[in-house]
């Protein structure tokens, strides 16, 4: 009787994840576990035929629950634990309504069968990501809203999972996507690409990258490098797999061990996309990168990847760390010593000073050069007023305390002046909070 009252009770899970710089993005009611993404895409007509089936516990009573898809995708069925489901669509919203509602604590398998033409969304910087078509494909980068461009799920950052993707392409052309390459097979003019990713991802930083890719998977030092270029390219990537090893040596000397199972990197002709980004185990480039993209990117899969915020306004946490990284593999190599790149961020004009990094304010701010350099500054602070020893403890239990989940600043902080055994909340206020210079 207990139990039917409370499933009587049950309630829709909210259509939000509650983030206030994207407050759509991800929904409440139930803890993603894994994907498994069954895609056929077809190029030249860019038609994308998915099938999604998603495991998930319920976190509370639930008659109803959303998924983030846009609706420019056309959702044909949905299941819940093989029963169909009444949905509907709206904007970036799927609500699915099971046909018994569930319990708090319920496992549930729902299975979602779409298609359509994708396309990308634009953030609020005016930048593109999400399905981005190129001449032979798609440049898939989703941060921070693509993901729901092309399947559904519960794309917040904190709800991560477990991936399976299935892509079928034609025979000239190859699906690149996180994690290990574990078959492929073809007939009838079409191939087949698994790819597993077992380590916990956040939605945005997956990817199904497509073009005429030459690909290579092959063990380089310590790891399985598994690497796609543009045939456009080649000529200037041909030691790019081999450029990731002493990087990934260099940082797991610093943070703690490379924290997946394979690395590596996508290779794209996209010039007027502007930016990498950080898709786990396989950065996506718009170009063959230097060494300071790369580095970047790569040090992003401890900062961001592995310990991803809990919020978007902590963005720093990613792109403050990455950039401080990339500043200690230029001064590593003898291209820029490292106090030369403080001193050059140091220098920039009174605007770069009137947005403070902790929260940059706005979904158009996240991507800012003070996120970034301001960011790196305030690890290099710290680094000067701990010392090194305390400063590379820090790092090194920040990656393995909250390694493949997530954490926000305050969390930083604490750690930072447990390991410090001192307070540094001024640093951290002055630093990251307050608009204007801070004197050295």
């Amino acid at each position: 009787m207990r139990f039917l009252l409370a499933l009587a009770l049950a309630v829709p899970g909210a259509p939000g994840g509650g983030d206030p710089y994207f407050p759509d993005q991800g929904n409440g009611g139930y803890d993603a576990g894994h994907y498994d993404l069954v895609l056929d895409y077809n190029p030249s007509s860019n038609a994308l035929t998915g099938a999604l089936t998603l495991t998930a516990r319920s976190t509370q009573d639930l008659s109803a629950f959303d998924l983030d898809l846009v609706d420019t995708l056309a959702v044909r069925s949905v299941t819940v634990d093989g029963a169909a489901a009444a949905f509907s669509q709206k904007g970036q919203e799927l609500v699915v309504t099971p046909a018994a509602a569930l319990a708090n604590g319920q496992d549930f398998t729902v299975a979602v069968r779409y298609d359509g033409k994708p396309t990308h969304v634009l953030d609020p910087d005016g930048s593109r990501d999400g399905w981005i078509r190129t001449s032979d494909g798609v440049f898939n980068a989703n941060e921070p809203q693509g993901a729901m461009t092309w399947y559904p799920g519960n794309h917040h950052m904190t709800d991560k999972a477990t991936y399976r993707f299935t892509v079928t392409v034609p025979d000239d052309r190859v699906a690149v996507a996180n994690g290990d390459l574990t078959s492929k097979r073809s007939g009838g003019g079409r191939t087949t690409f698994v790819w597993d990713a077992r380590e916990p991802m956040a939605s945005y930083l997956t990817t199904v990258s497509i073009g005429k890719f030459q690909l290579t998977d092959a063990k380089i030092g310590n790891y399985r490098t598994i690497v796609a270029v543009d045939p456009k390219l080649a000529g200037k990537a041909t030691a790019f797999a081999q450029r990731h090893a002493p990087i990934l040596d260099y940082f797991s000397s610093l943070f703690g061990p490379y924290p997946f199972s394979s690395t590596g990197g996508i290779v794209d002709h996209e010039p007027n996309v502007g930016y990498a980004l950080e898709t786990q185990t396989r950065p996506i480039y718009p170009s063959v990168p230097g060494e300071g993209t790369l580095s970047h990117e790569l040090a992003h899969q401890w900062f961001g990847d592995s310990v991803t915020p809990t919020r978007w306004k902590d963005i720093w946490l990613n792109e403050g760390f990455a950039t401080y990284a990339e500043w200690l593999w230029l001064d590593r190599t003898g291209a820029k010593p490292l106090q030369t790149s403080f001193d050059t961020a140091y220098a920039q004009p009174a605007d770069f000073w009137e947005m403070p990094p902790g929260d940059p304010g706005s979904g158009a701010a996240i991507f800012d050069d003070p996120v970034y350099d301001r960011g790196a500054m305030t690890l290099h602070v710290l680094r000067r007023t701990v010392g090194d020893a305390a400063f590379f403890t820090i790092l090194r239990t920040w990656t393995s305390e909250h390694r493949y989940g997530n954490a926000d600043t305050q969390a930083f902080v604490a750690l930072s002046q447990r390991i410090a055994g001192r307070d540094l909340s001024a640093l951290f206020t002055t630093w990251l909070y307050k608009p204007g210079k801070p004197a050295l």
